[in-house]
């Protein structure tokens, strides 16, 4: 008898399955998976002999489209629900400051970076040395607190977090996201 496939996670390169929400914590997982992709996409730039209008309108793209709601779900809805569950042992406000440190780093950034990536079109240009010391400090702060989030926070969350505060965080998710209400059980909760 013939073993079925393993399911295979997407590309990391196009938006995450909005099917997924009805997991939320698979789909954040997903973005993160896009978002460490996109990281690589902006390491490519900075090392590129010549210039990338796919990777750089790619990169863009994520970062008009993706990255802030990406962040809004996080800040807004995993953290407040992930310190009201969690006990004291978890630590949780800890590793949330920690996170929301390079959070705040990639925020501030952001501005400029996406002022890199258009004058990089406008121009059909790679980026500068400066412009690629700022692109990479922006891909190191993102790596940073995904490595934390996969490692501390997405696993606590799965042992903490409630069937009704998974329903409420993917609700949440779906209407930042402009979706409709999605009245389907979250399996494995």
């Amino acid at each position: 008898m013939k073993q079925p496939e393993p399911t295979q996670r997407g590309s990391g390169l196009s938006p995450t399955d909005l099917t997924l929400l009805a997991a939320p914590l698979d789909f954040i997982s997903e973005d993160h998976l896009h978002e460490r992709q996109i990281c690589a996409v902006i390491d490519g730039l900075v090392s590129a002999a010549s210039f990338d209008r796919w990777a750089t309108l790619t990169v863009l793209r994520f970062l008009n489209e993706e990255l802030n709601v990406h962040m809004r779900d996080e800040a807004e809805d995993l953290f407040p629900l992930l310190a009201q569950r969690c006990t004291a042992e978890d630590e949780i406000e800890r590793t949330i400051t920690r996170i929301r440190s390079d959070l705040d780093e990639v925020s501030c950034l952001l501005p400029e970076v996406r002022t890199i990536l258009v004058r990089c079109l406008d121009e059909a240009a790679g980026p500068t040395d400066r412009e690629s010391e700022t692109l990479l400090r922006f891909s190191g702060h993102a790596r940073r607190h995904l490595a934390a989030e996969n490692a501390i926070l997405l696993p606590i969350a799965h042992a903490r977090l409630t069937k009704r505060d998974l329903q409420t965080l993917s609700q949440h998710m779906r209407e930042r996201r402009g979706l409709p209400s999605n009245s389907e059980k979250i399996d494995g909760a």
